[in-house]
């Protein structure tokens, strides 16, 4: 078994990129179309934050906080978007999708992510994770963010 591959360009990134086009333009028919109807959510960062859960519910409009993808990369059936907003705003989206659809979203604001594969066949050769993926948040490289490692 070998590790999931990296690319910019996949299926699965092309429907993410579509995902936060529909929201720019406030199609909420190709968003609802995208998204499980049991979406699995996951977040961390400040209450204040829950930024995208609030446009994806509708309780406010991507107008109230844009998401400006910077970096979209797939890793077999996982979209990571990385972006940041000015000094002191930096968010990572790692999305899952089977068959064409998000069924889980994970969300980090103000948080380094490192995703690592911990498959057995990796473990037994490398005895630690290969990292497949690291935040890059180039405006915030000398202030001190809580770091994660999301293990697939």
């Amino acid at each position: 078994m070998q590790s999931p591959a990296l690319s910019t360009s996949s299926e699965e990134a092309e429907a993410v990129k579509v995902l936060y086009h529909a929201l720019t333009c406030g199609n909420t028919e190709t968003v609802a179309g995208l998204l499980a109807d049991d979406l699995e959510w996951w977040f961390h960062g400040p209450p204040r934050c829950h930024h995208m859960m609030r446009v994806l519910t509708g309780e406010s409009t991507f107008a109230d906080f844009r998401f400006r993808p910077r970096n979209v990369t797939a890793i077999g059936s996982r979209v990571i978007v990385e972006g940041w907003e000015g000094a002191h705003v930096y968010w990572v989206h790692v999305w899952t999708l089977k068959d064409g659809v998000i069924t889980q979203f994970r969300e980090y604001f103000n948080t380094w992510l490192t995703v690592q594969d911990l498959s057995p066949i990796v473990w037994e050769v490398q005895h630690e994770g290969l990292t497949l993926w690291q935040s890059e948040p180039q405006e915030h490289l000398n202030r001190s963010l809580p770091g994660l490692v999301l293990a697939i």
